[in-house]
């Protein structure tokens, strides 16, 4: 019998005992399986629609290792200054905006800080950032937020200025690159000081993806972390029903009391950045405001679920749906999460495009001197809106530099 002539005898074969099955029980499952597979079919068809009109539309960021003026970020900045293009920065607006913020100035190629920062690590984070600049920097006042949460709401009368880390469209915060691209945390049990530096953990997480490549990674879903929010219950949930599809439990955090704090389960081991690039499918979730663990998944070389997208830094505008990472909306279903993994693992290699295009950009354009060159370009856009003569301070002292450079 040809090849041709066997298969059309298996699907025949295959139909009439489905149909007698249902015959026989007087149900209709294989109906119910058949509406099953055409739903699954136009689930898998939109995501891959979705891939290929992303694709259409997207304009890589072109620079090469010698650009200095990271010109894939300056829309952003363009953007979060827009608001105060008219009407510029007035003294009483610096002093408003004072109780929002840690205070800065920069006078005379000096850095000052009002004398009490309530996250000394975070602003020995900014502080390092900042002195590198200052002989290219005029005379300016700044009110740098160290709070995760952005503090000056669109609908407020107060305008600020006040920068901020992480904020949503809703806030009129001014983005800078976050403290811990130098210092500042998160601490975790495995990272008690802060994850460390950006440019060692890149270069530890670049080591770790080389050592497992794609093809030997597991292919599950994984994603390990505290219970900050609620939003990531329904992949917990899903790991404990299908294990073989993910595997997503909750650490303890400083606000654990009992596992009534992790789902009614005991708290899981903190995995290193290094281990989550042993699976395919990595999964980020907002924090109490942007997670800082976003740049650190797409070095692994896995491809990236980034579920949300209202929470934003600095360098999340240019990273693409379906381009550079997987969209999911906030708060998930069991049935999504399954729909989606299923959709990849039976579109491998779709999936390992979409994760190194992801890798190839924080490689390319999230360097260390990419993010200084982002504070460079900020501060200067924003000393040119300064609207008064800036004067000196003796209730603030001196911020003096270490020896680390970049």
């Amino acid at each position: 019998m040809s090849n041709v002539l066997l298969i059309i005898f298996i699907i025949t074969l295959s139909q009439a005992t489905c149909e007698t099955q249902c015959d026989a029980t007087g149900q209709s499952t294989c109906i119910k399986n058949e509406e099953i597979e055409v739903k699954q079919n136009a689930k898998f068809d939109k995501f891959t629609r979705n891939i290929e009109k992303a694709l259409a539309n997207y304009q890589p960021c072109t620079t090469d290792a010698t650009d200095v003026n990271c010109t894939c970020y300056a829309a952003g900045i363009k953007r979060d200054l827009a608001p105060y293009k008219s009407t510029g920065f007035t003294r009483k607006m610096i002093e408003d905006a004072a109780k929002y913020g840690t205070r800065y100035k920069i006078f005379g190629k000096q850095l000052f800080r009002e004398d009490n920062c309530m996250f000394p690590a975070r602003c020995q984070g900014i502080e390092h950032f900042l002195l590198q600049l200052l002989p290219e920097l005029k005379n300016m006042d700044l009110v740098i937020n160290t709070r995760d949460y952005p503090q000056l709401h669109s609908s407020w009368q107060h305008k600020g200025p006040v920068f901020s880390f992480s904020k949503t469209t809703e806030y009129l915060d001014i983005m800078y690159p976050a403290w811990t691209f130098w210092a500042g945390g998160p601490a975790t049990k495995l990272h008690p000081t802060g994850i460390g530096r950006w440019d060692l953990m890149r270069e530890k997480l670049k080591k770790a993806a080389k050592a497992i490549p794609w093809g030997e990674k597991k292919e599950i879903g994984f994603f390990r972390g505290s219970r900050t929010s609620d939003e990531r219950d329904s992949l917990i949930l899903l790991s404990r029903r299908k294990p073989q599809l993910v595997e997503a439990q909750y650490t303890k955090n400083q606000a654990w009391k009992s596992p009534k704090d992790t789902l009614d389960a005991p708290p899981a081991n903190e995995v290193s950045f290094e281990d989550h690039c042993k699976y395919k499918y990595l999964f980020n979730f907002r924090g109490v405001a942007a997670s800082f663990r976003l740049k650190h998944l797409f070095l692994c070389e896995s491809l990236v679920f980034h579920v949300g997208d209202e929470w934003q830094e600095f360098f999340y505008y240019q990273l693409q749906p379906w381009v550079h990472y997987v969209p999911l909306r906030s708060y998930p279903s069991q049935e999504e999460y399954e729909d989606i993994l299923n959709y990849f693992k039976s579109h491998d290699e779709l999936a390992q495009q979409i994760a190194q295009r992801g890798h190839e950009f924080i490689v390319q354009h999230l360097r260390m001197q990419d993010v200084q060159c982002y504070w460079r370009k900020l501060l200067k856009r924003y000393g040119k809106l300064m609207k008064y003569e800036v004067k000196p301070d003796n209730t603030m002292r001196r911020i003096r530099g270490g020896r680390d450079e970049l």
